[in-house]
């Protein structure tokens, strides 16, 4: 026994070396940063660096460690710049928009674009010897709050465009290659519940995305509050839910439920199945309660308001609903807490490496919940076989500077016909252009 103790003192002196390393070492050996360690601020995101948070790495609840931490948004510095990794380019491609937001790309390769705020919907396409977009359209305007966007049917050639309103969902006729709306849109859903009629009401992004076999149209709602009980708060009625209508626009069900804000909806391409990157609910301490990037399971529950993270209980509904304790699906991958986790997208490309095919991005609006930013960067969701393996790598970086000012927030993220990646940035309204050369 008294021979082991050097040992043992010698590995508490090697975890405590490795502990104070800097996250760069880790993304040169290609060490996966877990446990207490893997819960990070912006200082600490840098490409390749690889996390995985697990249920056990949850602390305790601490209402009194929040804060209203959210960004004073500035200009770009002279010479910031998003930040790849090694063999990849970052170009700017196009600016001037009111919101830029997700983005989606037509079948023929046009880059469809909500600009949100702006109440437009936008088509860029090609690529000038500049570096920008050759191509800049209004596909269609006078829209409310316009966020998802959806080509029906799937495949080469769709016939219609889908938008997701704050309020409705309407679509527009569309052949390959238009630039502009060739008819007024047609209203499919009439009411999308919870959102005021004077933009207020909580989370206003709906997101759609039909099924595989297109029979299925899947409506993102996020709730009204940060975790109210929607026993006794009726305007949270079909939201923090994933909502399934036909493509004519009939309700169907609730797809799934307890999903506080699915902002981004992506189809996995390996196993047809819907995935989720998803907003958690606030003011429960700086490491509480982590967003997540998840595979959406038919009928699932994933605990909003009354749980989180499987069964953990919000302690502000404490005794509610225990009948729905076991019932609560863990995520797939657990992300930083108050990241805004964003649009997602799985890398369906043949120009990156061999090694993101099929990988999963996500962008990540970044916190203000948190005492010491976290997010403000794209990340890469690493996938086998179709299903995640927990982990995360900070992919694109470099929104915030030195002294902790931010001046990009991404949105958006799609794969370009090409296999490039294109990204929004509401922070300075900039749409990148993210390609690998090898160099």
């Amino acid at each position: 026994m008294h021979s082991s103790t050097p040992s043992v003192l010698r590995v508490l002196a090697l975890l405590s070396l490795v502990s104070a390393l800097p996250t760069s070492v880790f993304a040169q050996s290609g060490a996966v940063i877990t446990g207490p360690s893997a819960f990070a601020d912006y200082t600490q995101e840098h490409p390749g660096v690889r996390r995985k948070i697990t249920l056990a790495d949850l602390p305790q609840p601490k209402p009194d460690e929040s804060v209203d931490n959210g960004p004073s948004v500035v200009p770009r510095p002279e010479g910031a710049w998003p930040v790849a990794p090694a063999g990849f380019k970052v170009e700017m491609y196009a600016q001037g928009f009111k919101e830029p937001r997700l983005m989606r790309t037509a079948p023929n390769g046009d880059i469809f674009l909500a600009d949100s705020h702006g109440d437009k919907i936008m088509v860029l396409r090609g690529v000038g010897a500049d570096g920008k977009a050759a191509t800049v359209s209004t596909f269609a305007s006078d829209l409310d709050l316009p966020f998802g966007i959806a080509f029906y049917p799937t495949g080469p050639n769709p016939k219609w465009v889908y938008v997701g309103n704050t309020k409705t969902v309407v679509r527009f006729p569309y052949k390959s290659g238009d630039l502009v709306a060739t008819g007024k849109p047609e209203t499919i859903v009439a009411q999308l519940p919870g959102f005021a009629q004077l933009r207020g009401g909580g989370h206003w992004t709906r997101d759609i995305v039909f099924s595989p076999d297109d029979s299925k149209m899947l409506v993102s709602v996020g709730s009204a509050s940060n975790a109210d009980d929607p026993d006794t708060h009726p305007n949270e009625f079909h939201r923090a839910d994933v909502l399934e209508f036909t493509p004519e626009g009939k309700f169907i069900k609730v797809y799934a439920s307890g999903l506080r804000n699915c902002v981004g909806e992506a189809i996995n391409p390996t196993t047809g199945q819907l995935w989720c990157s998803t907003n958690e609910r606030d003011r429960l301490g700086d490491n509480l309660v982590p967003d997540y990037i998840t595979s959406v399971k038919e009928d699932g529950f994933y605990g909003w308001p009354w749980y989180y993270m499987g069964g953990h209980q919000d302690p502000r509904l404490v005794g509610t609903h225990p009948e729905l304790k076991n019932k609560v699906i863990t995520p797939d991958v657990i992300l930083q807490p108050h990241f805004a986790s964003l649009e997602m997208v799985f890398y369906t490309g043949k120009q990156f490496p061999s090694a993101y095919d099929g990988d999963g991005f996500a962008a990540e609006h970044g916190s203000w919940n948190r005492a010491h930013r976290s997010g403000y960067e794209v990340i890469r969701i690493p996938m086998h076989d179709g299903h995640a393996t927990g982990e995360y790598e900070d992919f694109l970086t470099g929104f915030v500077t030195s002294d902790g000012k931010v001046w990009g927030r991404p949105v958006g993220v799609t794969v370009a016909k090409d296999g490039s990646l294109f990204v929004t940035d509401d922070g300075s309204n900039t749409i990148w252009h993210v390609s690998y050369t090898g160099k």
